[in-house]
């Protein structure tokens, strides 16, 4: 550190010049109470004598107490001056034109008589600059410190002066127009507005937003994963949805503090109000609104192709080649113009099948819909139970050359050991690795069969067959009727599409096609075995081949793993009617409703241990009872009270089909009944 006459340099050797000596205090006084001459000013101000203006009652000019105020400290105050008088000027600028009135600008102080602006030149001096800071500081202290004024006492107060003069001093400076400006866009969401951030309580719920998730529309989408993986989780999410109603369960509740779920603030509610708990159902994980044709046609495929179709082949044999085949088509038809009511009362009547139903009719119809979702859910997982146990029966007597026969209902019971713990799961989404190798091996199975169907057929030929067979026709029917079981998700996959009004057309495609595989099936099974088709019609195959005892544990593992899906709409439709309160936060209610599920499971097993004699009938029968109406019973009626303008015609047709339907479930329940309390059927 050298003296205060030496030069410092800076990190980079170049020398810095040493910073001016500030001025003292009465210089600074001095400055500060002495009159701005202005290039406008009177010519006596300025003083080509020299002598400068006298000021009223003192006898003294200007230059004189100027002198004065420098030799002894603080100016002496003589009260407000005058104003001086202004001189005329000419036009082309000179003084004093002869002829013009217009009064002359002056520049006294920092006033302007002529614009309502300050000069910028006379309030720079009145402000600190960075030399004033540095004298301060001390010279030689070596500091490189930036002078801020918000540094200064009060410095807030007076930082819109020191902005004010560095930006005039900055326009006065620049010699060309600002750089081009392009405004920010605007968000693509309104949730990625920075405003709504801005806003009060902006930052909690731009945090709730996060931690929630996405919203309801944009639906759930597992990152990272296939388009096939993807697609098949958004199918399981559908059984949560079942018959559009809402049945995601514990998982899909959270705590929300009432008072920031307030809608609306008043005057007349307090400023702080209790903080309360309480449990609200998070955002449904279905993706409504999202889902294209492709995705819809997948979606449709998943739910309608099943175990069903492996009951048809016995069914041909009760109903025979030509009835049988002219049936299904019929069901076909019919069961598609019922799907089209119910999405057509949909469009008009929002809400999921039983909300529809209490919406019409009241809630004894919404009770009546959801009774008969309940009893063919439980009647499906059932008949699967019973599916099941007679594929692995069949499986442990190849496997162990005859030796051991374990009976069906032990099976059954075995089964209870993967069903209890599967009873517990709240969320569908964690069955989706089980169920996506449940539909693979379910694929694998039917390409077996009509790979074997076909050779069987090219190198025996045609089997004993009948065109129609009188004494069990009736099981066909209700059997035909059990196989197109997915009209449970029919609105879940309509609220999935972009546009639901085109969904009457793509489900049209899809009858098409899977009608096309249940008559091919069916035929081809009973052609290829005739009288000795079994109600499983995979036991059909030789039992000495280790690739068919392969397929059947395949096989039936994957009815295994997709019985659960069959029953979760039906234990949770129980469950809500019962348990309105949450359990997540509740262990007594949490444990109630684990029993419950057990009960429910031990329940269906009982079922499916009295339906194990006799399968074929008692598929048929789950068919007449419990899926009739759902499919030809409450879609006309809903339709027709949705649109009461219609002509006679329709609401003929409509009634016609309700009466039909309510015939054939009666008849066909009946004569299955009688047949299965008769010994010699």
């Amino acid at each position: 550190m050298g003296g205060p006459g030496s030069m410092s340099s800076d990190t980079s050797g170049r020398p810095i010049p040493p910073r001016s000596a500030s001025p003292s205090q009465r210089q600074a006084t001095a400055r500060l109470g002495s009159p701005v001459l202005g290039s406008a000013f009177p010519s006596q101000l300025q003083g080509g004598s020299g002598t400068g203006t006298p000021i009223q009652g003192t006898g003294q000019s200007s230059r004189d107490l100027l002198s004065q105020f420098n030799n002894f400290g603080t100016p002496p105050r003589f009260g407000t001056p005058p104003r001086f008088a202004t001189p005329s000027i000419s036009i082309g600028g000179g003084h004093g034109a002869p002829g013009d009135s217009r009064p002359t600008s002056i520049h006294y102080g920092s006033f302007d008589s002529r614009q309502p602006i300050e000069d910028p030149e006379i309030v720079r001096r009145h402000l600190v600059t960075d030399d004033d800071a540095a004298s301060g500081r001390g010279d030689g202290d070596g500091s490189d410190e930036e002078f801020s004024s918000l540094q200064l006492l009060g410095g807030d107060i007076t930082r819109p002066i020191y902005r004010y003069v560095d930006q005039t001093a900055e326009g006065a400076r620049r010699g060309r127009s600002m750089s081009f400006h392009l405004p920010r866009p605007e968000p693509e969401h309104e949730t990625e507005d920075i405003n709504h951030i801005k806003s009060i309580g902006g930052f909690r719920r731009d945090f709730l937003r996060r931690t929630q998730g996405p919203p309801t529309n944009e639906g759930f989408r597992p990152e990272g994963s296939g388009f096939f993986t993807r697609n098949f989780i958004e199918f399981l999410t559908l059984h949560g949805h079942f018959a559009g109603e809402d049945l995601e369960d514990d998982e899909g509740w959270e705590p929300v503090d009432e008072e920031d779920a307030t809608p609306e603030e008043t005057e007349s509610q307090p400023l702080m109000g209790s903080r309360r708990m309480s449990l609200v159902r998070r955002p449904s994980k279905i993706a409504t609104g999202t889902a294209g044709s492709g995705k819809a046609i997948l979606l449709l495929l998943k739910s309608f192709v099943g175990t069903g179709v492996l009951f048809l082949p016995k069914a041909y044999l009760n109903g025979g080649m030509l009835f049988s085949n002219l049936v299904l088509l019929f069901v076909s038809a019919l069961s598609y113009y019922c799907f089209v009511l119910l999405v057509r009362t949909r469009l008009r009547v929002v809400g999921s099948f039983g909300d529809i139903g209490g919406q019409l009719y009241g809630p004894k119809m919404r009770s009546l819909i959801l009774t008969s979702i309940v009893v063919s859910q439980i009647g499906f997982a059932a008949a699967y139970i019973v599916f099941t146990s007679e594929n692995l029966q069949a499986f442990i007597l190849a496997v162990t050359h005859g030796e051991k026969l374990i009976s069906v209902k032990w099976l059954i019971l075995m089964q209870l050991i993967i069903f209890l713990p599967f009873s517990m799961i709240r969320d569908m989404a964690k069955l989706g690795g089980t169920a996506l190798i449940a539909d693979l091996f379910i694929m694998l199975g039917l390409v077996y069969l009509y790979y074997f169907d076909i050779f069987t057929l090219s190198t025996k030929g045609v089997a004993d067959i009948v065109a129609f067979n009188p004494s069990s026709w009736t099981l066909f029917i209700g059997t035909a009727i059990f196989t197109f079981e997915g009209i449970g998700l029919i609105i879940p996959i309509q609220e999935t599409m972009k546009h639901p009004e085109k969904f009457p057309k793509i489900l049209g495609g899809v009858m098409v096609i899977i009608t096309a595989i249940f008559v091919s099936m069916g035929a081809m099974c009973y052609a290829a075995y005739g009288s000795d088709t079994k109600t499983v019609v995979i036991l059909n195959l030789p039992q000495d081949s280790k690739f068919v005892n392969a397929v059947q544990f395949l096989y039936s593992l994957a009815i295994l793993l997709s019985t659960p899906l069959q029953l979760f709409p039906a234990i949770r439709i129980m469950e809500t009617g019962i348990f309105p309160k949450s359990g997540k936060y509740n262990l007594k209610v949490k444990w109630t409703k684990n029993f419950f599920r057990f009960g429910v499971v031990m329940a269906t097993a009982l079922i499916a241990w009295g339906g194990a004699d006799d399968l074929d009938k008692f598929v048929a029968i789950i068919g007449s009872f419990a899926c009739i109406p759902l499919v030809y019973i409450y879609p006309p009626l809903l339709h027709m009270r949705a649109y009461p303008g219609r002509g006679w015609l329709s609401k003929v047709i409509e009634g016609g089909l309700c009466v039909f339907g309510g015939a054939v479930m009666i008849y066909t329940t009946a004569l299955t009944a009688w047949q299965w309390s008769d010994p010699s059927q």
